[in-house]
């Protein structure tokens, strides 16, 4: 078991139903200004159900979609079945199977994915992520803050910690902004978001 999935493949479906319930652009108002536009190669990083992945694979850009739980990934392919979007069963820090392909992204995807992983994973995980970057390319992270849900492991990740490690590993910060939850079960919950944004140097 990896220790960052724990609690999402006994929840799956529920989860599901929330995470095709928000389109892409309510998801992300913040950060659509500096995703790419015309056709790119995407890395979903902990891709879920692929809601995210589908939204770029309709604009015109390739995906590759990571996710370690089978309960999501193996739904997520039945409903967003796009000849666009590549499943990987992958995750990090290490993301071996990614790195394998010797391909750089155009823009990374991580939403709501790091603050599952502890310190030294995380230390572990940005210069892997920076590798995966083309020059000029993007990274999105977005962190959750509140209640830990029954079952999951999820740390108290700070905005400042991920943009010290980002900046280490030669990325420049373009975002740091903080929203509430657009999730009325979260928000009812007290939850917020850091969401960040990072550019590698062309």
């Amino acid at each position: 078991m990896i220790p960052g999935i724990q609690g999402y493949a006994e929840q799956a479906e529920e989860l599901i139903k929330r995470y095709e319930a928000v389109s892409f652009e309510e998801k992300y108002q913040s950060e659509l200004r500096i995703l790419p536009i015309s056709p790119a190669l995407i890395l979903d990083v902990g891709a879920g159900t692929g809601a995210d992945a589908a939204w770029f694979a309709s604009k015109g850009h390739s995906v590759v979609a990571v996710e370690p739980t089978d309960e999501l990934r193996e739904p997520g392919k039945a409903l967003h079945p796009s000849p666009a979007i590549e499943w990987v069963k992958d995750s990090l820090p290490d993301l071996t199977l990614v790195l394998a392909r010797n391909q750089q992204f155009d823009a990374v995807m991580l939403t709501a994915v790091w603050m599952h992983l502890d310190q030294g994973e995380r230390r572990r995980g940005m210069p892997k992520l920076n590798s995966l970057l083309a020059p000029g390319g993007v990274l999105v992270i977005t962190l959750r803050h509140g209640p830990v849900p029954n079952g999951r492991r999820m740390f108290d990740v700070g905005g400042d910690e991920t943009i010290a490690l980002a900046k280490a590993s030669g990325l420049e910060s373009i975002l740091c902004t903080h929203t509430e939850s657009i999730q009325n079960f979260n928000r009812a919950q007290h939850v917020t978001w850091t969401r960040l944004a990072f550019r590698r140097p062309a």
